[in-house]
């Protein structure tokens, strides 16, 4: 079968077109079986709402992504895709129905999927699609974001300091305080960005003189911001680098040293992450409101994606599958 779906052709060049997926099963269905190419195991999801993420996404679009596993060009990203179960493999026929999450796809007959999530249906093992609550809407694409915050805080200390009032920095916020930790303090110089605080303070970099902070956050992805932050630590303080960044982060040696200060680099999260946080957020712990900014039809997509990057208000965008039946 063929889907919509975005595609990369190369650094800046972005189109929408139908492109064939596959699944385990092969390249195509036998007589009388689904009409998608389901393996036993797979299920095919029709895509309502995908998100774009300003850090790898950005990078694709741009071309300043390092060298990753799969990098390439032509290539669909994504891995924040909402919707539902629409047929399934044999052993998956329980899970019609059901509305998922879906970080990603690898289901393209002539595209590279890094990360495969933006197209108007997927195929996926059923085990990559994961059940959340439909009633949270649009607002479910931000899981993988959610994870990726809940992974950082598990691997150390709760943020005393978050650099960056985006998406993940907003989500840093939250979760550290419904995990219980006190209200960090979050930068952005942006003031179109200092907005949307639920229980912690948002300041520009200039209003605080504080330099004893125990750990900072970075959620900027601002690979040149070791130097700022270094003199803002207590002794033995950690910085831990949130973000995703093209450059080369370095910093001067010497107030590192006095400090005897900590560098600790959050990966991508893991299942368990995924899960705690929907933990989190069907108990009202820690919610997924206020974070997208912009909802765009998928077929504006060659627009929303530089919109996206390049906006200063954007936070966040989201587009809606939902008309290119």
């Amino acid at each position: 079968m063929d889907a919509l779906a975005v595609i990369l052709e190369a650094p800046r060049c972005i189109a929408l077109r139908k492109l064939t997926l596959t699944g385990s099963a092969g390249a195509g269905p036998a007589a009388g079986a689904s009409p998608a190419p389901l393996g036993p195991g797979d299920v095919l999801v029709d895509v309502r709402w995908s998100g774009i993420s300003t850090g790898t996404e950005k990078l694709l679009w741009s071309g300043e992504m390092p060298a990753f596993p799969g990098m390439g060009y032509p290539l669909v990203p994504g891995y924040e895709s909402l919707g539902r179960i629409v047929d399934a493999g044999a052993d998956a026929q329980g899970r019609i129905g059901d509305w998922v999450f879906v970080p990603g796809a690898a289901c393209y007959a002539d595209a590279r999927a890094l990360f495969g999530g933006t197209a108007q249906a997927l195929i996926v093992p059923s085990a990559r699609a994961f059940p959340v609550a439909e009633t949270l809407g649009a607002d479910g694409v931000l899981f993988a974001l959610a994870a990726t915050a809940l992974h950082a805080l598990n691997g150390g200390a709760a943020p005393d300091l978050i650099i960056g009032h985006g998406a993940l920095g907003r989500l840093l916020a939250r979760l550290a305080i419904a995990q219980g930790a006190p209200a960090p303090t979050v930068w952005e110089r942006n003031p179109l960005r200092r907005t949307g605080d639920t229980g912690y303070r948002v300041i520009a970099p200039k209003d605080d003189d504080r330099h004893d902070y125990g750990t900072i956050y970075d959620a900027s992805g601002n690979a040149d911001c070791l130097d700022l932050l270094i003199p803002r630590l207590r002794h033995g303080g950690e910085i831990v680098m949130a973000g995703f960044y093209a450059n080369r982060p370095s910093f001067a040696f010497a107030p590192a040293f006095m400090r005897e200060t900590r560098f600790r680099i959050a990966a991508e999260w893991r299942s368990e992450d995924l899960e705690a946080t929907r933990a989190l957020v069907e108990r009202g712990a820690c919610s997924l409101a206020g974070v997208i900014s912009h909802m765009r039809p998928a077929h504006e997509a060659q627009d929303a994606y530089p919109e996206t990057f390049l906006a200063t208000d954007c936070l966040k965008t989201v587009l809606d599958w939902s008309a290119c039946a």
